[in-house]
């Protein structure tokens, strides 16, 4: 298991569901892991008709005799891929969340002993939705698949953590933009991640590992590669302050592990936290104030990943690195994850 390298290695059965316009939500099926058979004029591969999510199944570390199966706020990731659906005018994005889930959870106990067991090991889970529309004409799909395959997958870090620093996506070579309000950026979508292939490579030339996505004249700052970002500063009355990006534009995705971060964080009572926009301008400053204590990232993939230097417009942003929130973040929301912690966001299968 310490060789397995992220979404390389995929377990044996995957779950299908059909929607067609006569039928509406077929049966759904568990069956072996198996290529599709698809039309070559299927919308999802002409016009990106296609919508997913990201979870994961967790072995609970907290009875290593009981090992019980957990998923991480289920209902979160059915109510983005059911918003991302309407965005798309899919057909059915109004079906059973509870419903899904639970056939899910059939899936993972079936293929359950994929699951690593460990700190940091987990099974990946992948639902797509994808048209099935077998016309070349551009228009909302008459059929759907709705399909889940899932991965065993380690530890992020697997020697600790790795602060990564960006590149501003001011500073790249052409003015690039992920997204920008009335798109598609609080969608999970496919067609938002291909473009910013070009980007992260321009970065990775200049020696960084992502890219920080900014917008506007004033360079408000949206997200960090595929993630949310969060700020911690000192704030004028002396408070640590942590800040992340509202979602009210609509170009910043609503993160699980966001939405678990922000209300965690609000129980806390050594900081505050605020989601409110704030600018390049703002961090440069703070950094030379010295109020710029830490920065991270955070999704599912990796939970949180911390930041140690943003590059912006020529400018050099030292961020001190790993720092405290960050790693209170990562304990909390792991000890839930891994059952450590008895929690509501914590689902037993």
């Amino acid at each position: 298991k310490e060789d397995l390298q992220f979404g390389h290695t995929i377990s044996d059965h995957m779950l299908v569901i059909e929607w067609d316009e006569e039928n509406k939500w077929t049966a759904p099926k568990i069956v072996p892991y198996q290529d599709l058979k698809i039309s070559p004029a299927a919308s999802c591969l002409n016009y990106g008709i296609t919508c997913f999510e990201g979870m994961k199944a967790y072995k609970a570390l907290s009875d290593p005799s009981e090992q019980s199966l957990r998923l991480f706020r289920p209902d979160c990731n059915m109510e983005r891929l059911q918003n991302s659906m309407k965005r798309l005018q899919m057909p059915g994005y109004d079906f059973d969340s509870q419903e899904l889930i639970n056939c899910i959870k059939e899936l993972i106990k079936l293929d359950k002993d994929w699951i690593p067991y460990g700190e940091g090991y987990s099974l990946y889970l992948r639902p797509n939705v994808i048209a099935m529309h077998k016309y070349l004409g551009l228009a909302a799909p008459n059929s759907l698949l709705l399909y889940v395959v899932t991965s065993p997958v380690g530890p992020y870090y697997k020697t600790g953590f790795k602060p990564i620093r960006l590149q501003s996506s001011a500073s790249l070579k052409n003015p690039y933009l992920r997204a920008w309000p009335g798109g598609t950026g609080n969608s999970k979508v496919g067609g938002n991640y291909a473009p910013t292939m070009k980007p992260a490579a321009e970065a990775a030339e200049s020696g960084y590992s992502q890219v920080l996505w900014v917008f506007g004249d004033n360079d408000e700052i949206t997200e960090v590669g595929a993630m949310n970002i969060f700020f911690v500063l000192e704030n004028d009355d002396g408070e640590k302050e942590i800040i992340t990006p509202p979602l009210d534009r609509g170009d910043i995705l609503p993160g699980v592990t966001r939405r678990s971060v922000v209300e965690l964080a609000k129980t806390w009572d050594d900081c505050v936290v605020s989601e409110k926009n704030i600018t390049m301008k703002e961090i440069q400053n703070a950094s030379s104030d010295g109020r710029l204590l830490e920065a991270f990232g955070a999704g599912t993939a990796a939970v949180v990943t911390p930041i140690s230097g943003i590059e912006h417009r020529g400018d050099e942003i030292n961020i001190p690195a790993t720092g405290e929130i960050t790693m209170k973040v990562w304990n909390e929301l792991t000890d839930i994850q891994y059952g450590k912690t008895d929690h509501s966001w914590s689902v037993k299968i």
